[in-house]
């Protein structure tokens, strides 16, 4: 283009010259770029709430073909292609527009979502390995690229250290999957230091997001120190255990297999309850390797909510141990049957002993909710005590938390191939003995808030009946129920006295205000009752009811009415006598004529 003078008589050079000396005099627009935000929204919206990575992808692919439509930028025409990556001058042209530095941003996403489902379908196609590192590698080239736009003096300081946080976590997850350890633990900890300290430059309404970014760092940076150290690390084994109980690493069971290598020869063979059984599927030995973690980490833990969510977590592993158990069983014709009085064979006893572990488990979880509702509980006999959180347990509550666990020990003595077995029989009625004492205990507080004594007297009798019977049988290592037991039969017994107490005063109008409802409330004034023992708070107040100024209307006696029922047998007089005749004319007559009235005209 020809050069052109300007009115002061100086040269300018182009008109590239001439628009970079213009947008030089104007003020420069600042782009902000919320990638953190965008992506997650978009990944919440679009798939991965429920672990879609497909679905993902292919919202990825039609927002980049939507993008690159709306800016008239495509690649080639409909019959070549020809690559066009987004420039410097997209962004500082004419045609800037912060909508170009979306291209890389959601290529770079739909990259990942392709390795993530990559990742899921290598469980059963180990090739597919190779295409996932393949796409993780795509996608941090996209994501470099997205990082050196963001160089640029139109986007602001918060845009360039999320871009740089997003290139970090991209390539720790790469290097995390290729297995260095090193490197994607350098990776990882400078994303989660900026996201840190993003979240301390930004307001309290938006730091969530990133303090929950930041705590998915935690696991993996965790395993890559563990993997650095050699397995040496004192303590680490614990915390990956606990950390495999809760969901947060996936591919822990590669780890168990080389750090415990021992434990696992070890685990060929099982024993229970004097038989030994060999343990072929692989799933099977690292369940039982976890389960035995189990209970360590279970001290560990005070809150009960995390206790429950870790015995949750062992249940849905011991859940697939159970179906590869099975699976194995439908193979064998010979062991997919089995009669009464035939010998258990080895893989039957094993899917027994992982059946008897699920419902212990279960019944462990099931306590932890009886000890959360007992904290929540609102014993009648103990009206000081406060509920937390606001949340009122009542008796027939815990009742029914106890007749499910009844059912979970019911389901333990059908268990297969234990039928027989006399000593684990013994135990487990025993057990069912201590948890019906329990739910009579509850059911006749129940009893007692209705104002029934004598049947609360009833169940207290059968509670202590069966807490007597189970403190003489043999009891179950599992679960520390003897001092637990020993003071419901010190309860009982004060409970039961009590109770027997009000049945027998109960004809007599007795009248407890820790047992008595508002519905039983009189509204007698005081000196209708003064015979009568009761503590009236309103007797203290400014209007009390002591006596009504205005009586109330009383029905009298009515004044009484006779009736002459005589009269009818009275025999009158006769007066005809006195009557006048018709034809004689009286003085009615002489006055008629007389003043001229009544004459005939």
């Amino acid at each position: 283009m020809a050069d052109e003078v300007n009115n002061n008589g100086n040269l300018e050079k182009s008109e590239s010259s001439q628009g970079l000396t213009n947008q030089s005099a104007e003020p420069i627009r600042v782009f902000r770029i919320e990638v953190l935000h965008m992506i997650k929204e978009a990944q919440q919206q679009h798939g991965l709430r429920h672990g879609d990575y497909q679905r993902y992808r292919g919202y990825c692919t039609r927002r980049i073909r939507r993008l690159r439509k709306a800016l008239k930028f495509p690649q080639g025409d409909k019959r070549h292609f020809k690559r066009r990556d987004v420039t410097f001058a997209e962004l500082t042209g004419k045609r800037a527009d912060e909508r170009f530095i979306y291209i890389p941003l959601i290529s770079a996403e739909r990259a990942w979502s392709y390795a993530m489902q990559l990742k899921q379908e290598a469980n059963t196609e180990p090739r597919k390995r190779f295409h996932l590192i393949s796409k993780l590698r795509k996608a941090c080239g996209y994501a470099l690229q997205l990082q050196e736009l963001c160089t640029l003096d139109i986007f602001d300081a918060r845009t360039k250290l999320e871009c740089e946080a997003y290139v970090a976590w991209m390539h720790g997850t790469l290097h995390f999957e290729l297995q260095s350890w090193k490197t994607a633990g350098e990776h990882l900890k400078r994303a989660q230091v900026v996201y840190e300290n993003l979240a301390k430059a930004l307001p309290e309404d938006e730091q969530e997001l990133y303090k929950a970014k930041v705590n998915e760092f935690t696991p993996n940076l965790r395993y890559c120190a563990y993997n650095i150290s050699g397995g040496t690390m004192g303590g680490n084994m614990d915390d990956l255990l606990e950390m495999r109980a809760q969901g947060l690493l996936e591919n822990l069971d590669a780890l168990v297999n080389q750090t415990k290598s021992e434990s696992s020869d070890g685990l060929q063979t099982i024993e229970w309850r004097g038989r030994k059984v060999t343990v072929r599927p692989e799933k099977v030995r690292l369940f039982l390797l976890s389960a035995q973690e189990l209970d360590k980490s279970l001290e560990k833990t005070t809150k009960i909510d995390a206790k429950i969510e870790l015995i949750e977590r062992t249940l849905m592993d011991c859940k697939d141990a159970i179906q590869s158990v099975k699976d194995e069983i439908k193979q064998d014709p010979k062991l997919r049957s089995l009669t009464t009085g035939q010998p258990v064979s080895g893989v039957q006893y094993l899917l027994a002993y992982l059946s008897y572990i699920r419902l212990n488990r279960t019944l462990q979880r099931n306590l932890c909710l009886v000890e959360q509702a007992k904290a929540n509980f609102d014993d009648p006999n103990q009206k000081s005590q406060i509920a937390l959180d606001g949340k009122r347990v009542r008796s027939q509550d815990l009742a029914r938390l106890y007749e499910i666990i009844l059912q979970n020990v019911s389901e333990m003595q059908q268990i297969l191939g234990m039928e027989d077995h006399t000593t684990y029989q013994c135990e487990i009625e025993n057990l069912a003995l201590t948890f019906k004492a329990f739910r009579c205990y509850y059911i006749a507080l129940t009893l007692i808030d209705m104002k029934k004594w004598k049947e609360a007297v009833a169940l207290y009798e059968r509670a202590s009946k069966y807490a007597t019977e189970a403190l003489k049988g043999p009891f179950c290592d599992n679960f520390k129920m003897l001092d637990d037991l020993e003071k419901l039969v010190i309860t009982i017994d004060g409970c039961k006295f009590s109770a027997h107490a009000y049945s027998v005063l109960e004809n007599d109008n007795y009248d407890d205000p820790i047992f008595t409802s508002k519905s039983q409330k009189s509204s007698k004034p005081l000196f209708e009752r003064l015979s009568q023992y009761k503590e009236d708070q309103s007797l203290f107040t400014k209007n009390p009811n002591v006596f009504k100024l205005t009586p109330e209307m009383e029905a009298i006696p009515c004044k009484p009415l006779f009736f002459d029922l005589a009269l009818n047998y009275v025999e009158l007089p006769s007066l005809e006598e006195k009557l006048q005749a018709p034809d004689k004319k009286g003085i009615s007559g002489f006055v008629k004529g007389f003043l001229g009235w009544g004459g005939n005209k």
